[in-house]
């Protein structure tokens, strides 16, 4: 197994990096490289510049206008974005639902949402979580009942991650009570806008406002929008999972913040703490062990073969990883590590005043204590690693 890139790749990258920094503007890098908040328009304006290139759907093949990368290439173009600090690409509308339409359906449906999707014109949320069913999706109780041509749907999602901007969401829904669970989910794309839905946030301790409640009551929603066949919702939304979990892994985010924490333990003085040194380290090593585990996946699937179903597994090391850089950030800038104060972040304050009697910091520590706490959640979206262990576990040895 050969783990290195061909010189064709490596120009592949030399391509990508080019064009990235041509055309990520350097306002919206700034704001990646130093945490600070990016608005709905910092995050669609760089999925617009994408969608002119036919590359904010980079994982598309080529009969549904994407650039057709084979996977490596696809690798190739996340660390690069990454690297130069690029928002990270919205996944809910090109990495999850997109592929769900792509492969169960109709050609009407490729036609009407994909062009959207790929332009980053049209925001897509996701309605999976319910009060009650989170990992256990198979419980949830949204009803979607059909009157005709259309379906009314009456029920609650919540920890909508930024619902407030949506303009479409695609929800599982309960369309059959008589059988057992899984059975009797369907998978339907619903338009905001319509009348009965309601998006209420729900503040997280930092005061931002990133999750969401949405509530539909008697939402009629045509049956044309429905994805595949009634019933068989629970198939594709373990088809969408596998992507959104390897998606959660984002070994080259990863990398990119090691390097800022490394920034931040300079700025702060304890990079020379051999103890400190020693967590960063531990840190590194298992980065790059998650990055060859992801490498060893697209060599193989390069070679033709069947890689093993790691999603899980990746889910499960990448979120713990993000939220080990987050713990050491903080511990890195001590009292300088101040909560997202969202009135002094928007009036561009960034560490460099005094605050309290304390140093703020440089430019690299704040705000650390919103992105650790927000990151505590990373081991329970997308399915909780203790659930993820137990899949692995059945999946892997059986």
């Amino acid at each position: 197994m050969d783990l290195t890139f061909t010189p064709e790749q490596e120009a592949f990258r030399q391509d990508i990096r080019a064009w990235v920094r041509e055309n990520l503007p350097a306002e919206i890098s700034e704001k990646v490289h130093k945490a600070q908040r990016l608005s709905k328009d910092d995050m669609q304006r760089w999925a617009r510049i994408l969608g002119r290139k036919g590359w904010h759907g980079y994982g598309w093949p080529r009969q549904f206008g994407g650039p057709g990368w084979d996977a490596v290439q696809r690798h190739i173009f996340e660390e690069e974005c990454a690297m130069a600090g690029s928002p990270r690409i919205v996944p809910f509308g090109p990495v999850m639902v997109a592929p769900v339409i792509m492969a169960f359906g109709s050609p009407e449906q490729h036609e009407r949402f994909l062009p959207g999707i790929m332009s980053g014109d049209v925001w897509w949320s996701q309605g999976y979580s319910e009060p009650g069913s989170g990992s256990d999706l198979a419980s949830v109780k949204t009803r979607a009942e059909r009157h005709g041509n259309v379906y009314i749907v009456n029920g609650q999602k919540t920890w909508t991650t930024l619902g407030q901007h949506g303009d479409w969401i695609f929800c599982l829904v309960r369309t059959n009570t008589e059988c057992k669970p899984q059975a009797g989910i369907s998978f339907l794309l619903i338009d905001m806008k319509s009348p009965g839905v309601k998006v209420r946030p729900i503040l997280t301790l930092d005061g931002e406002h990133e999750v969401n409640e949405v509530f539909f009551d008697d939402v009629e929603v045509p049956v044309e929008n429905l994805v595949g066949q009634e019933n068989m919702g629970w198939t594709y939304a373990k088809y969408l999972l596998a992507h959104e979990r390897t998606n959660i892994a984002d070994v080259n985010r990863a990398k990119r913040e090691l390097e800022r924490l490394k920034r931040i333990a300079q700025a702060e003085g304890v990079y020379d703490d051999v103890r400190f040194r020693d967590q960063i380290a531990l840190l590194e090593v298992d980065i790059v062990a998650l990055e060859m585990m992801v490498l060893r996946v697209l060599s193989a699937e390069q070679g033709g073969k069947k890689a093993l179903d790691v999603a899980g597994l990746l889910k499960i090391r990448g979120s713990e990883i993000q939220q080990r850089y987050t713990e050491l950030m903080m511990l890195a800038a001590g009292p300088a590590a101040l909560p997202f104060l969202m009135e002094a972040m928007e009036a561009g304050w960034q560490g460099d005043q005094y605050a309290g009697g304390f140093p703020g910091g440089r430019v690299d520590s704040a705000p650390l204590a919103s992105n650790y706490f927000n990151y505590r959640k990373t081991t329970i979206y997308g399915g909780s690693n203790e659930v993820q262990r137990n899949i692995v576990a059945q999946t892997l040895l059986g």
